[in-house]
């Protein structure tokens, strides 16, 4: 029966010889939480987890456009859209966009993500050329001396082709690879990195009655299985991405439990994703019916998740979160080196 471990992180300095740090960051682990299908629940020491996971969590992960995964990354966000759950509409003019990707980058982006079609609960699908009309000319007008890296978050070949040669240097699919088979290919031809994302069933329908028999052990062997087929297409393990995909054909309980267990994640062996910002859960838990108002609890559980080792945090509110890392950070180690 396959286990599956998560290692129990701590932002404190080692507190023994048998504690080892985590990817190359200053979190550091000498013990482990184990789940299995068959009811297995239960923390084990360090020396009791296979070599295998041990490497896979030590290793530090490589840069992927640039980026330095010891230390937590921010995605802004920029919808593109007339319809996104939070600010659809809000920058849909281009000339707007263009003012917020580079208000988003001065606030502290590490990299941008771009979006040109709706995947909120119950949205359908756009056609390529619409979606090609709202991602592309915005992703040019940025041009190559932009400053940070811009994702592309489609999970349609001909948008990505476009957005690629338009200067778009990261694929994010919230399909996980499964909506255009030709997707992998064009991210192979141009030696794109990519996000593979968990959802089940496709926004239009995702939230109608979702199941799992294991939520946790089925999103972590659904993005497994699909990290292994991108790799055996051709596109680098170093250069991947996985996304645990929060709300995306998942209840609130299910949404929980992934953050409770995201640090399993890092067994994949490459940088995790999170993207909680505004979500509905958020909106539950914190009452806060308007998704302007959800800032504090996306913070919130930005901090939860930077303390079991996430790398890249998926946010409309970038100025909040920065400063939000900054004070996590300056507190655990009791130093602050100015701006």
């Amino acid at each position: 029966m396959k286990q599956y471990y998560r290692p129990i992180l701590s932002s404190k300095s080692a507190t023994s010889k048998r504690a080892k740090q985590f990817a190359g960051t200053r979190l550091w682990f000498e013990a482990a939480r184990v789940l299995g299908r068959d009811g297995t629940d239960h923390w084990v020491d360090v020396s009791d987890v296979p070599q295998e996971i041990i490497d896979l969590w030590t290793m530090p992960r490589a840069p992927i456009a640039g980026l330095d995964f010891t230390q937590p990354q921010i995605m802004g966000i920029l919808n593109v859209t007339p319809d996104s759950f939070s600010d659809g509409g809000k920058f849909a003019d281009h000339e707007v966009a263009v003012a917020q990707a580079r208000t988003l980058r001065d606030q502290g982006a590490a990299i941008l993500d771009i979006g040109g079609e709706s995947t909120r609960p119950g949205a359908d699908v756009v056609p390529d050329e619409v979606e090609i009309a709202r991602t592309s000319p915005v992703i040019a007008a940025l041009g190559a001396d932009f400053g940070v890296p811009i994702s592309l978050d489609t999970r349609k070949s001909r948008v990505a082709e476009a957005g690629i040669s338009a200067g778009a240097q990261i694929i994010n699919d919230v399909s996980g690879f499964t909506f255009d088979p030709k997707l992998i290919d064009v991210c192979v031809k141009h030696r794109t990195p990519v996000c593979v994302m968990h959802a089940q069933g496709d926004p239009k329908t995702m939230q109608d009655n979702p199941r799992y028999d294991h939520v946790v052990l089925d999103v972590y062997d659904f993005l497994e299985t699909q990290i292994d087929r991108l790799v055996r297409a051709g596109v680098p393990r170093g250069q991947i991405i996985a996304d645990p995909g929060i709300g995306f054909g998942k209840t609130l309980d299910h949404n929980l439990l992934l953050l409770n267990h995201i640090g399993m994640f890092h067994s994949l062996g490459v940088p995790i994703l999170l993207g909680v910002s505004r979500k509905g859960m958020i909106k539950t838990i914190g009452n806060a019916p308007n998704a302007q108002d959800r800032v504090p609890g996306s913070v919130a559980v930005a901090l939860a998740a930077v303390e079991q080792g996430v790398q890249i945090f998926r946010v409309h509110d970038v100025a909040e979160t920065k400063q939000a890392f900054a004070l996590w950070q300056a507190v655990q180690t009791g130093e602050w080196h100015g701006a």
